[in-house]
């Protein structure tokens, strides 16, 4: 959508006409940078929608996204810098962003700005601009600038900073094709460099003249490479990381003297004295470019927060909002999961075999395909409306603005454990998945902080744990599923908030640093947004099934099968295995070689518990169901109809008083396969000490490799497995027993 600001924003400059602009056609590079939840993501996935490339910078774990399109014939190549509030180098984002800048050198920054949040957001640009580089401001979030009062004089703002300034609504793609104008239109004319420079006060000006003409003259190398300005502020705030890389030194009398010249001046470090300056430049910038109504009405954040935020009832709604999201997430995927079961346990195995037969395959491949391959894989692929709805409701409360209430709220229980609210970002990850939580903990400060909320994190239930969860709660607890299924994730919380005491007087004494965070304001996500970022959570739980899972599915079959010919699954290697290890969990309800394998081939990823119960019961199941199969027709008629049936019963559930619902046909015929097959072997009290124990037991394959990479050694992965699976093996052992005692078993 193309927005012209002489009609919908007062005091912008005149729209650029993109025909004349765009008529060239190199390719360009674009850098967009800016802070976090301004809403450089949203600008990205309007600009080239979802083809995002993802992956990691070379040499840390920091994420990058770059994504490519082409706009009137003209390719076009972004990349996502990571969200920074400035570019000193004290974490990793800070450091990947301002070396891609200064090293790479794209043809033009595009500086997005959350106008709501002007005088934040122009430390960063005032950074930017010491580079020199071209650049462009998004000035975006302007809906919600005009919404509040806000007058924002766009002619002054390019005048100041001798930039291009562009009101931009990212979420609405208002002002894009301006913003595109612009970039090019500057990409192919640059700006002399001279044309405009941001002046700090004289003394600053002064040491920084010296320093540069220092660099030119001995140095004039590295005023080919570097910006020779920003250099120069660099050496003189004693930059460790710029000084090491350029090997500068003040080697220079004069150099030496103005530097110390402008610290007596200002009694303060160098520093200190250049932080100030750009936060009273940002300042100066906003008091005359930005006018806010004299009489300021209570914002809704406000509202909300003085309730949300609330020392007493925090946390209560924090743990609410949490029970509703399980809930409706049960009620919502329950119905379309159901559906996927009956499909793959009855006609999608019945074709597959058909198929075989008819190509004349070997009858060791059609119970490779049908009892290895589609019950162990399918018995997992079965449970992605849950993931995906898992990832919709938790991509809608990061969205919103909640997810940081979230942290803040959670501050005052970390500080209890040693850590800051900062660490339960990293934590809400593990919800999703624990690989990218562990890979979050480089936003921390230090080691001891990164460590200890490591050690946590795999006590968040991850989606791959879901499946486990769900076949066992349809199974024994199917009335109360929502609230099972919550007391689940709390019981996680809970043990991580209990051995996070243990930690902090054993493995890391010490104080909890103090916790600074943002709270962005509450938006209403766009549905776009919610299905791209909902898709990229809930892709990697695809990739893993056809991948890794399906290997082991492969893997589980040969062993229930060798040696070859043998006829009771329990002679098999991997019932003799599940057979050593079982008396190990006959204490805790659960001790039959089953169970055993299940666990057993769960420490590659917990999704293949369910894939390998799924195997072992299959034969099972179909010696109790001797039912002559349908026809084809009948198939397709029952497939329709279930999908009507459970199309509809989803989207009842959401506006229903949460009463469980069940979807007749598919419910059925699932549970005639494994929940059937669990309920001969498991009791309602050993089925949810099952379920603690698969919350609990050690990370899986790929969390072990992301601690291995973000700490560089093996070292806190062998500790998190050894407690974790002491921790299990007690709680199964406590919750089986204990019910026991009291009447439960």
């Amino acid at each position: 959508m193309s927005l012209n600001p002489a009609q919908k924003y007062p005091d912008t400059i005149p729209a650029i006409d993109t025909g004349k602009v765009m008529g060239l056609k190199r390719p360009l590079t674009l850098a967009v940078a800016g802070n976090p939840n301004a809403g450089k993501s949203t600008l990205i996935n309007a600009l080239a929608g979802t083809r995002l490339q993802v992956g990691n910078w070379p040499g840390v774990t920091v994420e990058k996204k770059s994504a490519s399109f082409e706009a009137n014939g003209r390719k076009i190549h972004l990349i996502d810098l990571p969200g920074t509030y400035s570019l000193s180098p004290y974490t990793q984002e800070e450091i990947v962003a301002r070396d891609y800048l200064v090293q790479e050198k794209p043809d033009v920054i595009i500086d997005v700005v959350d106008v709501t949040n002007l005088e934040r957001n122009l430390y960063l640009t005032i950074q930017l601009l010491e580079l020199g580089l071209p650049l462009v401001m998004a000035l975006n979030v302007y809906d919600e600038a005009l919404q509040k009062g806000y007058v924002v004089d766009i002619k002054g703002m390019e005048k100041m900073l001798g930039i291009r300034v562009i009101p931009t609504v990212a979420t609405k793609k208002t002002g894009l094709d301006e913003l595109l104008a612009a970039v090019t239109e500057l990409a192919d004319h640059p700006l002399p460099r001279s044309l405009k420079i941001l002046r700090y006060d004289q003394d600053i000006e002064s040491a920084a003249a010296v320093v540069a003409g220092h660099i030119q003259a001995d140095h004039p190398q590295l005023a080919e490479k570097y910006p020779v300005r920003w250099l120069s502020f660099k050496f003189m705030e004693g930059d460790e990381q710029i000084i090491e890389e350029t090997g500068l030194t003040p080697d220079d009398a004069a150099v030496t003297q103005a530097v110390d010249h402008l610290i007596k001046a200002h009694d303060s470090d160098i520093e200190s004295i250049m932080a100030d300056a750009r936060y009273s430049l940002a300042a100066g910038l906003t008091q005359e470019v930005l006018k806010k109504p004299e009489l300021r009405k209570i914002e809704l954040t406000e509202k909300i927060d003085r309730i949300v935020l609330n020392r007493w009832l925090g946390i209560p709604i924090f743990l609410g909002a949490m029970w509703l999201m399980f809930k409706l997430t049960f009620d919502v995927s329950k119905p379309l999961a159901d559906w996927l079961t009956a499909v793959t346990t009855g006609p999608g195995k019945r074709w597959a075999a058909a198929l075989i037969a008819l190509l004349h395959g070997p009858d060791w491949t059609a119970s490779l395909v049908t009892d290895g391959i589609m019950a162990g894989v399918g018995s997992v692929l079965v449970f992605v409306p849950v993931i995906f709805a898992m990832m919709f409701f938790i991509t809608f409360l990061e969205g919103s603005g909640y997810m940081a209430r979230a942290a803040f709220v959670m501050d005052r229980a970390m500080h209890s454990i040693g850590l800051h609210g900062k660490s339960f970002i990293p934590m809400l990850l593990g919800f999703g998945c624990n690989v990218p939580a562990i890979y979050a903990t480089r936003t921390l400060e230090n080691t001891r902080d990164k460590a200890l909320t490591a050690l946590l994190v795999p006590l968040m239930s991850c989606g791959a744990r879901l499946p486990v969860y769900i076949v066992f709660i349809g199974a024994f607890f199917a009335a109360h599923a929502g609230t099972v299924l919550w007391s689940v994730y709390v019981f996680g919380i809970g043990l991580a908030i209990l051995m996070g005491l243990i930690f902090k007087r054993t493995l890391f004494r010490g104080e909890a640093p103090m916790f600074i965070m943002e709270l962005p304001p509450y938006r209403m996500p766009s549905f776009r947004s919610l299905m791209i970022h909902t898709w990229e959570k809930g892709k990697h739980f695809l990739i893993k099934a056809g991948t890794y899972i399906l290997a082991v599915s492969v893997l589980v079959w040969f062993l229930l099968n060798l040696p070859w010919g043998v006829t009771q699954k329990q002679d098999s290697y991997l019932g003799r295995l599940g057979q050593a290890v079982a008396p190990i969990f006959k204490p805790l309800g659960f001790g039959t070689w089953e169970a055993s394998s299940a666990l057993i081939s769960g420490l590659v990823a917990k999704e293949i518990v369910v894939g390998t119960m799924g195997e072992i019961y299959v034969k099972r199941a179909e010696e109790e169901k001797k039912a002559a199969p349908p026809t084809l027709t009948e198939d397709l008629k029952e497939i329709g109809t279930s999908l009507v049936m459970a199309l509809r019963n989803s989207a009842t559930n959401v506006f229903s008083s949460f009463a469980p619902s069940s979807l007749s046909t598919a419910e059925d015929e699932s549970r005639a396969g494994l929940k059937t097959a669990i309920q001969h072997t498991f009791t309602p009290l050993s089925a949810y000490a099952f379920i603690l124990f698969v919350l609990l037991y050690m990370p899986c394959a790929v969390v072990a490799i992301a601690m291995r990479q973000e700490f560089g050694t093996w070292k806190w992965f062998g500790i998190a497995f050894g407690y974790q699976m002491v921790l299990a093996w007690t709680v199964a052992f406590v919750v089986y027993q204990g019910g026991r005692l009291v009447g439960l078993g």
